[in-house]
């Protein structure tokens, strides 16, 4: 099956971008790297009346730190971000989550403001996002605006931008002392959608976990943080405190079922992810071999 018939206009700048969304606005689509528009448009899932074509914007690319936030350009490529020192060294959550999306041929193309914006629920990066409490920037008539990271994707491909905002950058803040990230996934094949994903950021104080983010995909219409199972773990860790966390995580989350997984595996998949992040994040791992859940 191919698309259908559709109207194209290459952005000359972000303001050229800006007015084509305002001028069209939901029957307009952005194009970016197209990794998941183009086959969602080939399988007739979408079907704009116009495609905005932003490729050409190289102000919309590139990696940087200023003080304490690191700034990632929109069109930046999955496989730049693998491949920068610079977040590997501020944001190594990133760079660990980037392995996992796809395969090369897709990395290649894929963006990083393609991604969020898509914001596919059983994706790495707004999971990642999340958990790194990241800053979405976007721009639109009215000007830019600044949006909290789990405040931004709100449903199954849904998000805050309006129809006539473009996505711009996303920055996160650069990692603290002592900070220590966490990422793992369950899928059939490497490569393929997980069934259930965790991204986790925190910082390591002894043998207590402070200001911890555990970023579940895969288990709602979004990235879900395990806010409750978090602060049963703001305390030196036992077997014991795992075993309540665990517990608590079952209850928090309410995750869907379909043909990869009912809901009673992704409960026990997150949990097992759980485990096994607090033992990492630790350098505890005695505390995931008893398989606490």
């Amino acid at each position: 099956m191919k698309a259908s018939a559709f109207s194209y206009a290459r952005a000359t700048s972000v303001v050229n971008a800006i007015e084509l969304l305002a001028e069209h606005g939901d029957r307009a689509k952005v194009l970016s790297g197209g990794q998941s528009l183009m086959p969602a448009m080939n399988l007739r899932l979408i079907s704009p009346e116009l495609i905005v074509d932003i490729g050409d914007l190289t102000e919309l690319r590139g990696i940087a730190v200023t003080g304490d936030r690191l700034r990632i350009g929109a069109l930046t490529r999955h496989v730049d971000l693998l491949n920068s020192a610079d977040v590997a060294k501020h944001a190594p959550l990133i760079s660990e989550a980037i392995t996992h999306v796809a395969h090369a041929a897709i990395r290649n193309r894929g963006t990083i403001g393609g991604s969020l914006a898509h914001a596919d629920p059983a994706a790495e990066l707004p999971a990642s996002m999340v958990a790194l409490k990241a800053t979405i920037i976007v721009e639109g008539p009215a000007g830019e605006r600044q949006i909290a990271a789990e405040d931004f994707f709100t449903g199954i491909y849904e998000t805050a931008l309006e129809v006539d905002e473009l996505l711009v950058a996303v920055e996160v803040p650069v990692a603290q002392r002592n900070s220590a990230h966490y990422f793992s996934e369950f899928a059939r094949r490497h490569g393929d959608y997980g069934i259930v994903g965790l991204a986790a950021q925190a910082v390591v104080d002894g043998d207590i976990l402070t200001d911890l983010r555990l970023a579940y995909f895969s288990v709602g219409d979004r990235p879900v943080l395990a806010m409750a199972a978090t602060k049963l773990l703001n305390v030196a860790v036992t077997p014991a405190v795992l075993l309540e966390a665990s517990e608590t995580l079952g209850e928090e989350l309410d995750p869907q079922e379909d043909q990869q997984a009912s809901v009673s595996m992704r409960r026990h998949l997150a949990k097992v992810l759980l485990a096994r992040c607090v033992a990492t994040l630790l350098g505890r791992p005695e505390l995931s071999a008893g398989e606490v859940l």
